[in-house]
């Protein structure tokens, strides 16, 4: 299996040259910080994730490196790209992996200037001097907040020499949001793989179910599977939840045993080069489901079908909400879970007995992704290129009395990714079987 692959820099370059204009025209400089290693316990880290902006923008995968994009003189110029990354250090690196360095973060990463990260207190100050306005993540990271301040202090005291610090700090999301939010070429080849390898680990998770195993077996053949085919392991935490942990919407424990006559819930999404995919689907443990599990898997089908139909150009995440809410009351007065109308179960929010949740979020470098849900006060209309999640489900507590014993302790969430297209709504997730009898047939084949 070959390395997974990233974006050429023609990409990065891209993507930074598309701020390109903003940054001219407010006079700003954009500050991103690729993070930093996280104890996991005494003196063992997590397995670092750089921070999605970062990453997006340069391409860098290293701790504690910094990024500053410099407005150019010239209408159509890129911002100039100067990147600060730890020095090389072979005896470190003997320990702890290759670093990239300076002059490899020019070569490799297209950097215009590159230092030291030991460099930044001094060259940050000069860097700055001039702009109006400073763009990062305002409070992501403490230790660039505190450089920051730092460098914009140093330039205030030195004002009698002619230094201008900035006056103005603005919200990174701001700006990279937007860009995130449509999606270019190679963020789109990168998020159908990951879309592509979770819905084939659903499917193997499908195939292998079996009564009297564990959520965390199936949790690993999951992951295990996003891994054999290149991913860097899950854009999220795994959810895998049999019976009534079915019903707890971020159920993440894992470690409850498969029983006949259970549903299972499974949200899990692969990740590729920082791309995450977000699939749900709901199946039966013994392979078929009872006649209770059937009708509550269809009311929720029903609505997945038609939030999907919804997300056409010009619709809204509110107006995929509103669809979904419709077929979902429909099917809760059908059941007979609450003994009222559709109508009234919808006006009177009745159904949050039973889905909690909005039905949508956009998806991309991350699972909840960035961009605006409104403009101007009115839902965002959608457009091509964007990306969402359509996710309906209805969860029934086992502790319910109210409602009829069959259908206690059921939680079925069906979830697939969708991309808008001047031609409609394409289900990137398709491959993910979710027709009841596709489903069961599945597990019953094994």
């Amino acid at each position: 299996m070959p390395r997974r692959p990233s974006p050429d820099l023609e990409t990065y370059s891209a993507r930074r040259s598309r701020l390109a204009d903003s940054l001219r025209d407010e006079n700003a400089v954009l500050v991103l910080y690729g993070g930093e290693l996280r104890t996991r316990s005494n003196d063992t880290e997590f397995r670092f994730r750089p921070d999605s902006d970062f990453h997006y923008m340069t391409g860098l995968e290293e701790p504690g490196a910094l990024a500053l994009l410099l407005p150019g003189a010239q209408p159509g110029e890129p911002p100039r790209f100067v990147a600060f990354v730890r020095p090389r250090d072979p005896a470190a690196e003997v320990w702890s992996g290759r670093r990239v360095g300076p002059q490899g973060a020019i070569e490799q990463f297209g950097a215009d200037e590159a230092y030291a990260i030991d460099e930044l207190a001094t060259r940050l100050p000069e860097l700055i001097d001039g702009y109006d306005t400073v763009y990062l993540p305002i409070g992501r990271w403490p230790a660039l907040d505190t450089a920051l301040a730092t460098a914009i202090h140093s330039l205030r005291r030195r004002n009698r020499e002619g230094c201008s610090p900035p006056r103005r700090l603005g919200e990174v999301g701001d700006l990279i949001g937007e860009d995130r939010l449509h999606k270019d070429a190679a963020a789109l080849a990168s998020l159908r793989r990951a879309i592509e390898l979770s819905a084939a680990a659903h499917i193997a998770a499908m195939r292998a179910t079996r009564a009297g195993m564990w959520e965390y077996e199936i949790e690993a053949l999951i992951e295990y599977e996003f891994r054999r085919q290149g991913s860097s392991g899950p854009g999220y935490g795994s959810i895998v939840g049999t019976g009534d942990n079915a019903t707890i919407l971020h159920y993440v424990d894992n470690r409850d045993q498969l029983r006949e006559g259970e549903v299972l819930l499974v949200d899990a999404g692969a990740e590729w080069d920082y791309f995450s995919g977000d699939i749900t689907r709901s199946w039966p443990v013994s392979g078929r489901f009872s006649a209770e599990q059937r009708a509550v898997y269809e009311v929720v089908l029903a609505a997945n079908v038609a939030g999907i139909a919804a997300a056409e150009v010009g619709g809204s995440i509110d107006a995929i909400h509103e669809t979904c809410l419709k077929v979902l009351c429909e099917g809760i007065a059908e059941l007979g879970l609450i003994d009222a109308k559709p109508d009234a179960i919808l006006e009177q929010r009745l159904y949050r007995r039973f889905y909690m949740h909005r039905t949508s979020h956009w998806l991309g470098v991350d699972v909840h992704d960035v961009g605006r849900y409104t403009l101007g006060g009115d839902p965002r209309p959608f457009a091509p290129g964007q990306v969402l999640t359509v996710e309906p489900g209805l969860y029934i507590s086992a502790s319910d009395e109210s409602v009829a014993e069959g259908f206690r302790g059921i939680g079925v969430r069906i979830e697939d990714d969708v991309l808008i297209t001047a031609a409609g709504p394409e289900v990137l997730s398709a491959k993910a079987p979710k027709a009841a009898d596709e489903v069961e047939a599945l597990v019953r084949g094994g």
